[in-house]
């Protein structure tokens, strides 16, 4: 495999994390108060929807993941998917944002509970194989650093959009402006298919992949299961992202009903993401420097700390200071979109070396399975607190255990996750000097084949 890529090649990798960064931001920071502030249902039905929509994925990611596993086509084992599922998946996302054709809490429910399933279904259908695609490009430890850099690039940048420009598109979050929620679906769903489509057609996987003995579902587990680096790598990913995807469902009932700077919402989320794309080369240098490992402790350590900060802020804190600590929490939200996901394809070639194959699909399904899991859990929780601390929506005023609520979900549990990954990451079993010696190891292997030991 050739290591070094050039730059056209790392760009047409990047891009299609733009798609899934646009609809899973969006989904991730509207879709809660969509639901309760638009619609109108009360947060413990949302949570109900969304419980039922991400069990979904317990089952669907293991089996998408082994599917493209087993794939041989003309085009690749991962990139069919790109190609075959854009539109479906775009379709998927629009139907998300339309409103319910039932009336009452139940059948309310199960309209968005459904929509949901379909989403998740098309969105694994493409976004599980591109994952993977990974460590079908290279495999050199430095350079998959640098193509996730690219990748995290366009998911930031995604991430910026889907925070600034959906409001402009609907207005203020009301039942009036329903149909508008669906123009915006539409717009962002059609730039989802020309960022997968762009992929497709940018990239090449290694062909003497094509060649390896398609494993069995039993197989590939096994394999994810005794893989201790990624054990730990999938850990590391399962507590950052659980932060993550708590504190962008939280963000906005933080802005509108903690600080209450909703007419400034583009602003705050602008300077978190602005600062990230522009410290992601920070992140790329101290991998390089030291290594993935050292640099996530510093990074995350750091956002952590400024996360419990957040819980401080009241109506009082002057504007100048939030943005200051969003800048800040930007520098850490940068490290939490790099760093996990350049430590996860390493032991991909542990596997390989271990069981002379390789699993990249089911190994990205685990690991992003693991997220579903939590966020199912985490999601409806953060819904669950607010219907229970007396949250009204749509209230200019909210009760002082509302608002304590909304401030417990923004600092201290997730800044709890990111030192548990934290925790992890210090126990994290494969430096560069490891990883390359299990490259040379299976080097060896093909010229010798005597076996190996993996670490």
């Amino acid at each position: 495999m050739t290591s070094a890529l050039r730059f056209r090649q790392k760009l047409s990798y990047g891009v299609a994390d733009t798609a899934f960064s646009l609809t899973s931001t969006i989904l991730g920071v509207y879709f809660a108060i969509f639901l309760t502030d638009v619609i109108g249902v009360r947060p413990g039905i949302a949570a109900l929807a969304f419980f039922i929509g991400k069990t979904w994925d317990y089952f669907n990611d293991p089996i998408i993941g082994h599917i493209s596993d087993r794939t041989r086509s003309k085009w690749g084992r991962r990139r069919p998917f790109l190609l075959f599922g854009a539109l479906p998946y775009a379709l998927a996302f629009v139907m998300l944002w339309s409103k319910a054709p039932f009336q009452g809490d139940f059948g309310i429910a199960i309209y968005y509970a459904v929509a949901y399933i379909l989403y998740d279904t098309f969105a694994s259908f493409v976004y599980m194989p591109y994952f993977a695609l990974t460590p079908e490009l290279t495999d050199d430890y430095d350079e998959r650093t640098t193509l996730t850099s690219f990748r995290m690039f366009f998911s930031i940048f995604g991430s910026l959009v889907a925070f600034i420009l959906p409001t402009m598109i609907t207005g203020e979050v009301a039942p009036q402006n329903a149909g508008r929620f669906v123009l915006m679906a539409a717009i962002f769903a059609a730039v989802s298919v020309a960022c997968l489509l762009w992929t497709f057609f940018g990239t090449r996987e290694n062909p003497d992949n094509m060649a390896l003995e398609e494993p069995t579902l039993k197989e590939s587990l096994r394999a994810a299961v005794k893989n201790r680096p990624f054990i730990f790598g999938a850990v590391i990913y399962l507590f950052t992202w659980v932060a993550v995807g708590m504190l962008e469902t939280a963000l906005m009932y933080y802005v509108k009903y903690v600080v209450q700077r909703e007419p400034q919402s583009d602003l705050i989320m602008g300077s978190i993401f602005v600062t990230a794309i522009l410290v992601l080369p920070l992140w790329n240098w101290m991998s390089r420097k030291f290594n993935k490992r050292l640099a996530y402790v510093i990074g995350i350590g750091f956002w952590a700390v400024v996360q419990v900060a957040l819980i401080f802020t009241t109506t009082a804190t002057p504007l100048g200071l939030i943005f200051a600590l969003c800048v800040l929490a930007g520098i850490g939200v940068s490290a939490a979109h790099v760093l996990p996901w350049a430590i996860i394809p390493d032991a991909i070639e542990v596997d390989q070396l271990a069981t002379g194959n390789r699993h990249e699909g089911m190994f990205y399904s685990l690991i992003t399975l693991a997220n579903k899991i939590a966020q199912s859990i985490a999601i409806p929780l953060m819904l669950l607190v607010l219907d229970v601390t007396g949250y009204q929506a749509n209230s200019s005023v909210q009760s002082v255990a509302a608002v304590n609520g909304i401030r417990l979900v923004v600092g201290p549990i997730p800044a709890a996750m990111l030192l548990c990954g934290i925790a992890f990451a210090l126990t994290y079993p494969l430096n560069r000097e490891s990883y390359n010696q299990v490259k040379e190891n299976i080097r060896l292997a093909k010229e010798h084949p005597t076996g190996g030991t993996a670490p």
